[in-house]
C-alpha cells in the first residue's frame, strides 16, 4: 500500500478498516450455506473462499481509500485486476455455497464504484444487478434472486456516497497541506524582507562611516576614531537586530528611525532636515512610518547623490524627499526594500508613492494612510 502523506491516528485507521469489514455481515447466508454442506471438501472450499473474499474486499477498500487520501489516481489496470480477483473467488466458492455465491456480487459492485471511473463502474453495477435474474432463468434449480438485484443497487448508491466523501476529504487534506506550505513560504518571505531592510540600512551606514573614517584618518585622527567607534556600535546593533528578527518579529519605531536617519545622513555628508516634533501615532502606524523612513533614508544615502534630505511627518503620512538625481529613467521603484514596504503598507490600507519630486529635482517617497485609520 502507498504511504499516506496525511497521517491519521490508529483509532481512525481502525475505523476505516471497520467501515469496510462491517458490511461483510451480508455474506452470512453464503457462509451458512457452506457450513451446512454434507461433504467436508465443499464446506472447507466454501468457507475458505468466503474468508479470502472478505479479506480481499477489505484490503481493496483500504488500498483505494489510501490512494484517495494521497491524491493519487487509482490505476485502472490494478482496479480491474482486483475486481476480477473478487469475482473469481466468488465463482470458485460455488461448490460450497451454491446459489448463495451471488451475494458476493453486491461487494463486487460496491468495489467497482469505489475503484473505477463512473462509466465503467456503472457498467459493472448493471451487470452485477442483472446476473442473478439471468442465472435464475438459465440455470435449473436457481431461482431469480430479486433481493440481490436490490442489494446491488443499494450497495452501489451507498458506496457512491462513501467515495464522494473520501474524495472531498482528500481534497480537504490537500487544501490544508497547501495552506501550510503557503504559510511557511510567507513566513520565510517576511523574514527575508526584514533581514534585507535591517541589514541594507545598517550596512549602508557602516560603509559610509568607514569611508569617512578612512578619509579622516590622517586629517583628523580623533574624528576618525569617533567614526570607527560608531561603525563598531552600528555593527553590534545590526547583529542584535538580526538576532531579534530571527527569534521574533522586530518592531521598528519612527522616533528611533529618525535618530538613525540623522546619524546616517550626517555621516554621508547630506544635510538632514527632520521634524522637530512628532504627532501621537497608533503603534501600527508608528511602525509603518518607521519602516518608510528607514527605506527612504537608505535609498538617499546609497543612490541619490543628494546634498539635502527632508523628512516630513503628519498624523496620516510620512515623506522622505531629497534634491539628488531622482529616479532612474524607466524605474518603477520596485527594489527589494520598496517591495517589502509596499507589502507592509497593504496590511493597513496605506498607499506608497515613489517617484520624482513634483516641486523640483530629486526623489520622493511618501507613505499615507486613509484619514480616520486607527
Amino acid at each position: 500500500m502507498p504511504d499516506d502523506p496525511y497521517p491519521v491516528s490508529h483509532r481512525w485507521r481502525f475505523t476505516g478498516w471497520l467501515l469496510a469489514a462491517v458490511w461483510l455481515i451480508f455474506l452470512n447466508t453464503a457462509l451458512d450455506a457452506a457450513l451446512h454442506q454434507e461433504q467436508v471438501w465443499r464446506r472447507v472450499l466454501g468457507v475458505a473462499t468466503l474468508v479470502a473474499f472478505g479479506l480481499g474486499y477489505v484490503l481493496a477498500f483500504e488500498w483505494g481509500r489510501l490512494m484517495r487520501r494521497s491524491a493519487r489516481p487509482i490505476p485502472p489496470g490494478r482496479a480491474w485486476a482486483i475486481l476480477g480477483g473478487l469475482l473469481a473467488l466468488g465463482l470458485a466458492g460455488i461448490p460450497g455455497t451454491g446459489g448463495e455465491w451471488m451475494s458476493t456480487l453486491v461487494f463486487v459492485a460496491a468495489a467497482a464504484i469505489f475503484l473505477l471511473p463512473t462509466r465503467p463502474a456503472v457498467v459493472v453495477v448493471l451487470l452485477a444487478a442483472v446476473t442473478p435474474m439471468l442465472l435464475g432463468l438459465l440455470v435449473p434449480g436457481w431461482g431469480a434472486e430479486r433481493t440481490i438485484l436490490f442489494a446491488v443497487l443499494l450497495a452501489a448508491l451507498a458506496m457512491f456516497g462513501v467515495s464522494r466523501l473520501a474524495q472531498r476529504n482528500a481534497e480537504l487534506h490537500a487544501a490544508q497541506a497547501e495552506i501550510r506550505r503557503l504559510a511557511v513560504a510567507e513566513e520565510r518571505a517576511r523574514t527575508a524582507r526584514d533581514l534585507h531592510d535591517i541589514l541594507g540600512h545598517s550596512l549602508t551606514v557602516v560603509a559610509v562611516k568607514a569611508e569617512l573614517a578612512g578619509r579622516l584618518l590622517e586629517l583628523d585622527p580623533a574624528r576618525a576614531a569617533t567614526e570607527i567607534a560608531d561603525v563598531e556600535r552600528l555593527a553590534r546593533e545590526a547583529l542584535a537586530d538580526v538576532r531579534g528578527t530571527v527569534g521574533a518579529y522586530r518592531g521598528v519605531g519612527l522616533g528611533t528611525e529618525l535618530a538613525g536617519a540623522r546619524s546616517a545622513l550626517t555621516a554621508a555628508g547630506i544635510r538632514a532636515e527632520l521634524p522637530e516634533g512628532l504627532p501621537e501615532l497608533p503603534a501600527e502606524r508608528d511602525e509603518l512610518f518607521g519602516w518608510a523612513v528607514r527605506e527612504g533614508v537608505t535609498n538617499v544615502v546609497r543612490h541619490s547623490g543628494a546634498r539635502r534630505c527632508e523628512i516630513r511627518v503628519t498624523a496620516t503620512a510620512v515623506e522622505v524627499r531629497d534634491d539628488g538625481r531622482g529616479p532612474a529613467p524607466g524605474s518603477d521603484g520596485a527594489g527589494h526594500g520598496l517591495v517589502g514596504l509596499r507589502e507592509r503598507a497593504r496590511r493597513w490600507d496605506a498607499t506608497v508613492t515613489v517617484g520624482r519630486r513634483p516641486d523640483g529635482p530629486g526623489f520622493l517617497l511618501r507613505v499615507a494612510v486613509p484619514d480616520g485609520e486607527g
